[in-house]
C-alpha cells in the first residue's frame, strides 16, 4: 500500500521533513516513490516552513494512497492558506 508520510532529514535538533510517497513497507527515511514537498517546523521569520504539490498529493489519494494523520494535518493547513490567498 501507498502511504504518503514525513522522512526526516535535518541536523540533530533542527528538523526538517520531506513529504514523500513512499511504500508503506519501507523505512520512515528510506526508499519513496516521489518526493510531494516539505516541512520545516523551525523555519524563522520569512522563511518558507511548508511546500506542498497539492495536484501530486490529490493524484497520489485519486489512487488509494493513505494520508498519515500528520500529513494530512499539514494538507488541511496549507489548503486552506492556499484557498485564502
Amino acid at each position: 500500500m501507498v502511504v504518503i508520510r514525513m522522512a526526516r532529514g535535518g541536523a540533530r535538533k533542527r528538523p526538517f521533513y520531506s513529504i514523500v510517497a513512499t511504500d508503506s513497507r519501507d523505512r520512515r527515511d528510506g526508499r519513496f516513490i516521489e518526493r510531494l514537498g516539505f516541512y520545516n517546523p523551525v523555519a524563522n521569520e520569512g522563511e518558507e516552513a511548508l511546500r506542498l504539490s497539492l495536484e501530486r498529493v490529490e493524484y497520489w489519494k485519486s489512487v488509494g494512497a493513505q494520508l498519515s494523520p500528520a500529513v494530512a494535518r499539514l494538507v488541511k493547513e496549507y489548503a486552506s492558506k492556499v484557498a485564502a490567498a
